[in-house]
């Protein structure tokens, strides 16, 4: 692939609302492979990136971009693993709960496949990354740096950066199947990606489960919709952590690493009852209890080891 022949591609996103198309699931692969070997210059990816956002993207067009990502990530398989899909812009106004409520689980030999990296646009959050580089990690949770087994997207963080708006590829790197588990769980912000994620990912994971939770992430700090996906079927659940007696204040204001970190370090009751609440959301949707109320019940003398 030069730049010159890289224009028609280009074109299908930047000539305007009458004249752009979406790509075939073939075309993106030509051109997210061009992407990944840095065949093209920085000037077209930016524009591409930016005009693919605008147009809107087709699920043809993600399936070919995750398909392509398959060919370049290090798999490193991890039976009995879930993996969780984290946004790569952080979070800004609450603290990470997945280091509580993995503890809350090592006894039931569940493993968490977490990914990360560089911060990316837009939302100048603290990074999955950040917290598994600075605290001690229980033996259940498995990181994975985007720079070691992806290196080829990592090096599209300075165009991404540079450019400072969300881009597509925010939708489509937060599952991407690194410990080839079975099960998946994913946040989601906005009504509209759940459609989304169905359509792309019901048959990549045996089940897939989609958070509505709290800054996009797969944690419940209120009220919010959990869709679960297996065998064909969608089923919809409702969780609210006031009926199980949890009355945990969302923080509406940006908070620092520090202060998210001592968060965790240092965990109030209420706090606690949330990671476990969500521990035993984990339990139910992995079959390991039949109801979340069990799961609570399993989790009642827990210790967070």
């Amino acid at each position: 692939m030069t730049p010159e022949a890289f224009l028609p591609y280009l074109k299908c996103v930047g000539t305007g609302p009458k004249r752009n198309r979406d790509l075939s699931k073939e075309e993106m692969k030509v051109v997210i492979r061009a992407f990944l070997k840095q065949e093209v210059v920085p000037e077209q990816m930016a524009a591409f990136i930016l005009g693919w956002r605008v147009k809107g993207e087709s699920i043809d067009e993600f399936a070919g971009a995750l398909e392509v990502f398959d060919e370049f990530i290090k798999h490193d398989p991890l039976p009995g693993s879930i993996e969780f899909g984290y946004p790569y812009d952080g979070k800004v106004k609450n603290p990470y709960i997945f280091p509580l409520t993995a503890q809350y689980l090592q006894k039931f030999d569940i493993h968490f496949s977490l990914h990360g990296g560089l911060l990316q646009p837009a939302k100048g959050g603290i990074t999955l990354k950040e917290i598994c580089d600075t605290i001690p990690l229980s033996s259940n949770i498995h990181f994975y740096d985007r720079q070691e087994y992806f290196p080829e997207l990592y090096e599209l963080s300075s165009i991404r950066a540079k450019l400072g708006l969300r881009s597509s590829f925010n939708t489509i790197e937060k599952l991407l199947g690194i410990t080839k588990s079975d099960t998946a769980i994913i946040g989601a912000f906005h009504k509209p990606f759940i459609e989304k994620y169905i359509a792309l990912y019901k048959d990549r994971y045996k089940k897939l489960v989609i958070i509505k939770g709290n800054e996009g992430t797969p944690e419940i700090f209120s009220k919010c919709s959990i869709t679960i996906v297996e065998n064909g079927e969608t089923e919809e659940i409702k969780v609210d952590p006031k009926i199980y007696g949890i009355d945990y204040v969302k923080s509406v204001q940006p908070i620092t690493l520090e202060t998210s970190l001592k968060q965790i370090k240092e965990p109030s009751e209420s706090f606690l009852e949330l990671a476990k609440l969500n521990a035993a959301v984990i339990l139910f949707v992995t079959g390991k209890a039949a109801t979340i109320e069990e799961g609570l019940l399993n989790l009642k003398d827990a210790i967070r080891v």
